[in-house]
C-alpha cells in the first residue's frame, strides 16, 4: 500500500475511536497535552490601553512647542488619574495610558529641565507608542482551539488570560511490547545470537514525548499460546505497539495470533525502511506491529503512528512539515516503494549517511531528518528533494 493511502486508513481508524474521556489539569502539569474544549478570552488583551515605552504620555492637542509639566508618574501595575490639561505625565512600560492622553513620547525623544517640565524633540503623533484595549484579543474570542497542543507558547497563553487550569484530553493509553528470543534487556548478559532490545527504549521515551501514558508489556518470547495470553492481557489500552513478529516468518507469533483472532486493516506498505508493517485489532483492541529494524521503527512510527496517535486525541495538524533542498547526494538507483534516507544539512544540501540500512539507528542519531525519495525517481547533485526534519517527528 503507498504511503499516503496507508496514512489515510490510518488517520480514519484514530478518527473512528476517539479518546472522549476529559481530565483537568493545572497549566503546569498541561505541557503537550491535547486541548479538550475551546479556550476563549475571559477579558480584552490589553485590558486598558498601556505604554509601549518609558516615555511621556500627553495629549497631543496641548502640545505647541513650549515644554509641559510631569502632572504624574505611573508605573506599570498602577492606576492612573485623568491628565490635566496642559500638562504630561511620566510613564513606564505597561502602565496605564491615563484618560485624556493620546500619545506617548519616548523618554529619548525628552528634554527633561531642571524644574522637571519636559520639552518634546521629534514630531508627535496621536496614538504612538500607545497599546490600544483589546489589541491581541477581545473578551469572548476564540483563542485556542480544542484540539490544540499545549506546549510554551500555548500554556503562556493561558496564563496571559487568566487560566489556572486547562481542559485536556486523557492520555493514550499505548502498551508497548517487543518480540523474539533473540532480544535481551540492556545491562544483562548475551547469550549466542542474541541482541540488546533498543527498539522499546525508543518506543517508549518517544510516547512519553507526545504525552502517552505508557505500559511496558515486555519482550514476548516465541511461542504461539504465550502471544496469545500476553495479548489478552492487555485489553485494558488504547493501542498495543509491538515490533518485530509481524511478517511471514515461521516464528513471527504475533501476526499469527492478529490473523487467528483478530483483524487486519492493512498489511505491508511501499516504503522503505519499514515494508512489513501491520494494523489491525485483537479482542477489540488496535494493534499496529512495526517493523523490528530500529531504522524502520523509527521511520514508520514517525510518519504513521505519531499521526495516528495525535489524531486519536483530536488534534488535526499532524503532518510534518518539510521543506525542499537540494540533494548534496547520488541516488542513482530507483526503487518502487518510497524511501526516507536519514539525513543532515550541510551548507544547505542534503547529506546522506553512508550506510542506509533498516538496522543501523546509529544513522538516526546521527541524521538531522529524513529525505524523502519518491518511487521510480533518482535524486542526484543539486535535484531538489524534501527534507523532514526529525524534530517535527520527535515531538
Amino acid at each position: 500500500m503507498p504511503v499516503e493511502a496507508a496514512l489515510e486508513r490510518l488517520l480514519a481508524l484514530a478518527e473512528a475511536a476517539p479518546i472522549k474521556e476529559v481530565e483537568e489539569v493545572s497549566l503546569a502539569d498541561a505541557e503537550g497535552r491535547v486541548l479538550a474544549v475551546d479556550l476563549h478570552a475571559t477579558l480584552d488583551l490589553p485590558p486598558w490601553p498601556n505604554s509601549a515605552m518609558d516615555g511621556y504620555a500627553l495629549r497631543v492637542a496641548d502640545w505647541a512647542g513650549e515644554p509641559l509639566v510631569v502632572s504624574q508618574r505611573i508605573f506599570a501595575g498602577q492606576a492612573s488619574e485623568p491628565l490635566q490639561p496642559g500638562t504630561c505625565a511620566r510613564i513606564f512600560t505597561g502602565a496605564p495610558v491615563p484618560a485624556g492622553a493620546d500619545c506617548v513620547e519616548m523618554q529619548e525623544n525628552a528634554e527633561v529641565f531642571d524644574d522637571q517640565r519636559v520639552r518634546f524633540t521629534e514630531p508627535l503623533q496621536v496614538g504612538q507608542n500607545i497599546r490600544p484595549q483589546g489589541q491581541e484579543t477581545r473578551a469572548g474570542e476564540l483563542v485556542l482551539a480544542a484540539g490544540c497542543r499545549l506546549g510554551p507558547i500555548e500554556l503562556g497563553l493561558a496564563a496571559t488570560l487568566g487560566y489556572a487550569r486547562v481542559q485536556v484530553v486523557r492520555r493514550v493509553r499505548v502498551a508497548v511490547l517487543s518480540t523474539g528470543d533473540e532480544l535481551v534487556e540492556p545491562g544483562l548478559p548475551l547469550g549466542p545470537g542474541q541482541i540488546y532490545n533498543s527498539n522499546r527504549r525508543l518506543l517508549c521515551s518517544w510516547l512519553q514525548r507526545l504525552g502517552c501514558e505508557v505500559v511496558d508489556a515486555g519482550i514476548l518470547p516465541d511461542d504461539l499460546e504465550l502471544t496469545r495470553q500476553s495479548l489478552g492481557r492487555l485489553g485494558h489500552v488504547d493501542l498495543i505497539l509491538s515490533t518485530g513478529g509481524v511478517s511471514v516468518g515461521e516464528a513471527d507469533y504475533l501476526g499469527i495470533a492478529l490473523r487467528e483472532q483478530g483483524e487486519l486493516a492493512l498489511w505491508k506498505l511501499a516504503i522503505k525502511p519499514g515494508k512489513p508493517l501491520t494494523v489491525g485489532e485483537y479482542n477489540g483492541v488496535p494493534v499496529i506491529g512495526l517493523p523490528g529494524n530500529p531504522a524502520s521503527t523509527l521511520v514508520t512510527f514517525g510518519l504513521l503512528t505519531r499521526p495516528y496517535l495525535l489524531r486519536r486525541q483530536g488534534v488535526q495538524a499532524v503532518t510534518p512539515l518539510q521543506f525542499a533542498v537540494p540533494a548534496g547526494f547520488d541516488w542513482p538507483k530507483a526503487g518502487n516503494r518510497r524511501e526516507y534516507l536519514r539525513a543532515r544539512l550541510e551548507q544547505g544540501r542534503a547529506l546522506i549517511y553512508r550506510n542506509q540500512s533498516s538496522g543501523v539507528l546509529r544513522s538516526a542519531a546521527w541524521a538531522e531528518g529524513l529525505v524523502e525519495v519518491l518511487e521510480g525517481s533518482t535524486p542526484m547533485q543539486g535535484d531538489i528533494v524534501q527534507f523532514i526534519p526529525l524534530s517535527e517527528l520527535l515531538g
